[in-house]
Order: structure tokens, then sequence, then C-alpha cells
């Protein structure tokens, strides 16, 4: 199975599109190209990597182009042979006046919507605050996704920069917000920061899974704890290399995670960034990390139970885990 539950849509945007509306948004051509702009060319640091996933930000400044991008991205996760996505973003980046939060968060659902309707893919959206916005907006972000909650969003995140803002005291309030509303809760940790804020984000904000969470696997404690506790980590390999957040792939913590018994999902981050889709993610497991079929059947199973999905699309992928891949679900 193919269930993707760590993926960005700003790391999404198709190089096309890009070039398609640039004039009219009044961006010149890059000199190498909208793929050059967007893609990574090879590893950095978390810094370098945002910067570039920050390219994209001028195309979300609409309800119909924002619309339209999440479209494209649930289409093109069903045609990378994904059975279930969740596609997180954070709104406040691209509301403006005239486009304000709630207007934001309604093109993302309507987009995902409409990407479901033309490919069958189930999908869901997280909602992310970030880092480096102030808290009151973090707070409005959060009442805007709980407005939301069950009809198209699934999912509660903080992502940015932990390397400049490591403090997790500023959004405790937007997660009770998120966790009064019934939504899904996971957050970016551990990624670019030590062990050690994996627990910190579950001790603060109740969530179940941690996004990356690298560096849990160097601190043996806070390993004990994953596994005692049952956080999944929501692993994503390729884009951890890209990050600098590990040295090569065969590296990748996932190893140690499962030699431990922790808790695993697998997401892509940010595709386009990468050039690394989910499948390409499961291949890095089996050929640089050593995974077996039981393995990546347990991740199956793993994924089910994390996932934030609906009950009636949880039902299904429950059915579909160890016995195939049947037709993707019909809405």
């Amino acid at each position: 199975m193919l269930i993707n539950l760590h993926s960005h849509l700003e790391g999404r945007v198709r190089p096309a599109t890009a070039a398609e509306l640039a004039p009219a948004l009044g961006l010149e051509e890059p000199a190498a190209g909208w793929s050059a702009a967007l893609e990574l060319a090879g590893p950095a640091d978390l810094t370098v990597f945002l910067a570039k996933v920050a390219t994209t930000y001028p195309f979300f400044g609409d309800p119909e182009l924002l619309a339209r991008i999440v479209c494209e991205a649930v289409e093109d996760s069903a045609a990378g042979g994904l059975d279930y996505l969740e596609l997180r973003f954070g709104p406040a980046t691209h509301a403006r006046p005239g486009f304000d939060l709630d207007a934001v968060i309604a093109a993302a659902c309507a987009g995902a919507a409409e990407g479901s309707r033309r490919s069958g893919l189930a999908t869901g959206i997280v909602v992310a605050v970030l880092r480096h916005h102030d808290e009151a907006t973090n707070l409005a972000v959060a009442r805007a996704a709980a407005r939301r909650a069950g009809d198209g969003i699934v999912g509660f995140d903080l992502a940015g920069d932990e390397l400049r803002f490591p403090d997790l005291r500023p959004y405790v309030q937007a997660f009770r917000i998120a966790a009064a509303a019934g939504l899904g809760l996971t957050c970016h940790a551990a990624e670019a920061a030590p062990g050690p804020a994996a627990r910190d984000a579950v001790d603060l904000f109740g969530v179940s899974r941690i996004g990356h969470g690298a560096h849990i696997a160097e601190d043996r404690p806070t390993l004990a704890w994953a596994v005692d506790s049952g956080v999944v980590i929501e692993v994503c390999p390729t884009s951890n290399y890209f990050t600098g957040a590990i040295a090569e792939l065969a590296a990748h913590p996932a190893r140690t995670f499962r030699e431990h018994g922790v808790a695993m999902v697998v997401g892509d981050d940010n595709p386009r960034q990468t050039g690394s889709g989910l499948a390409a993610e499961l291949t890095v497991l089996t050929e640089h990390l050593g995974f077996t079929a039981a393995d990546l059947a347990r991740i199956d199973r793993t994924s089910v139970d994390a996932a934030f999905a609906e009950p009636s699309v949880r039902a299904e992928l429950s059915r579909r885990a160890g016995v195939g891949k049947p037709a993707m679900i019909a809405f």
C-alpha cells in the first residue's frame, strides 16, 4: 500500500503550472527555469531547504490558484499510485487582504475535494501553524482549522525552522483549540533539534505523531520513551538527507527505529524539492536500509491506525492492508 502521511502542499507545485501562472502574477522567469527554481540540486540544511519551498508562495494568492494547485497535487499523488494522502500546508503564509484564513482553508478543501472526485484518491488536509508566526496569528489559524474540522480538515501540525524557533510553549493554546475540535495532532520535531524535542511536543501538545523525529535515534532515553509511549514517527528519508539531518541515506534512523520497535509511517515531505515521491521513499527503505516485505506490511498497518482519516476511509484502508492493492476509493 501507499499511504502518505507527511506531504506538504508547498512542495508539490508543478513547474509547468508555475511557468503558466508566473506572467500574470508579475513574476520573472528564473534564469534556469522553474524546475531549477523549485528543486534542490543536492543536500543542504533546513534553512536552505525551506527557502527553496518559499519560492512557491506567490502562487497561492487567490482561491482559484490555490484550489488548482491542491487539485493537481492530489491528481499527481493518484498517478503515483497512492491509496491515501494527507496534504499539509500553512494557510497563514497565503492569507492576505481579501483572502482571509477561512477563505484560504476553504480553497484548499475545495481543491482537495475536486482532486479526489477526479482521481478517486481519498485526501485529507492537515493545517499547520508555523514557528516564525506570532501567537495571535497561530491562534487564528487554529480557530479557522477548527471551524472546518471534519469538513475537509483532518489534522493540525506545527512546522517551520526548528533551529531558529525551538521553543514550543508559544503554540500550546493553538493545539488545545485543535484538539478540542477533534483534529488529529502531529508536530515537526527532532528534525533539526535534539531528540528530546519530540517528547516535549507530545507532553505539551498531546500529539500522536511526530514529523521526521530523526534525532530521536541519537538519544537513548528518548528512543526508549518513543517505544514505550507508542508515538508514531513520520519518516521522510530523502528529505532528511536534503535538509542535512542525516549524512547519507544509509544512515537514516529508520533502521534504528525498526530495530527498537518504534512505530513508523512514511511520507515524502516535499517531493518537488527532493525529486522523491512516496514509492521512491519505500525503495530507500528497502535498498538502503534493509527493510523487508514484512517491515513494509507493518508500516502499512501502522499507517492505517495512525491516519487522521474519516472512519469510512479508514475502514477501506484497513480492508486493503495486507491483501494487495485494489482499486482506489470511489467518490
